[in-house]
């Protein structure tokens, strides 16, 4: 069985534990430390070489957007994760611009954590700090999206799909929110990245923000 070093990164004891405690109902995850804050978080990388460090976005001393660049630039192997309260569509991107390959709300469903876990760090669905960065960069300029499909050929199904994806709720939630089945927000997805031309949840959470498809 796979076994991933995990680093957790957060200022509060309480959130850590809760964490530690997703976690470690998962035999595939060990915690192999825990920091404060970003810059106890990078001296661990540097010491434990961790494959996974979920670091929380608001911490004292260096902020956990500050510390995945500092990171991400040092450890370029290590899958870091950011966690955070607020499902601020902003942050996602930050994080992401930063050199984050995933970003986790802890308000999430501690199934939701693992499924999504397993995924990143399964699928080496990593996307790199050059790709990520052009990204935002098109994402803040508009005009580089001239020519992408217009949001008027898509579905109204597809439309509340997209703007939950936005808004990081996962598959599970979504289906649950929607009271339609899990597979079936699969299958939107699916649909909806070919009909966009998009490679990634991602992109389409852009493709939403761009367009203004996202929940009130």
């Amino acid at each position: 069985m796979q076994c991933y070093n995990v680093i957790i990164a957060d200022d509060h004891p309480l959130a850590r534990e809760g964490i530690r405690s997703v976690l470690e109902s998962d035999q595939s995850f060990c915690i192999v430390g825990e920091a404060t804050d970003g810059h106890e978080a990078f001296e661990l990388c540097r010491e434990l070489e961790p494959d996974l460090l979920l670091l929380d976005i608001n911490m004292p001393r260096l902020s956990g957007l500050e510390a995945v660049k500092k990171i991400r630039l040092s450890f370029p192997q290590i899958h870091v994760v950011m966690l955070t309260v607020s499902d601020d569509v902003k942050d996602l991107f930050t994080a992401i611009q930063f050199g984050a390959q995933g970003y986790l709300l802890k308000n999430m469903e501690p199934d939701d954590w693992i499924e999504y876990l397993h995924a990143l760090l399964g699928n080496h669905t990593e996307i790199s700090r050059e790709i990520a960065s052009q990204l935002l960069y098109r994402f803040r300029s508009g005009n580089s999206y001239a020519d992408e499909p217009s949001p008027l050929s898509l579905t109204p199904r597809e439309c509340e799909i997209l703007s939950r994806v936005a808004n990081g709720d996962t598959n599970k939630q979504i289906a649950h929110q929607l009271f339609i089945a899990e597979n079936t927000v699969k299958n939107h997805i699916k649909n909806l990245l070919e009909k966009l031309q998009l490679d990634n949840r991602v992109q389409l959470a852009a493709y939403a923000v761009r367009h203004g498809l996202t929940l009130e």
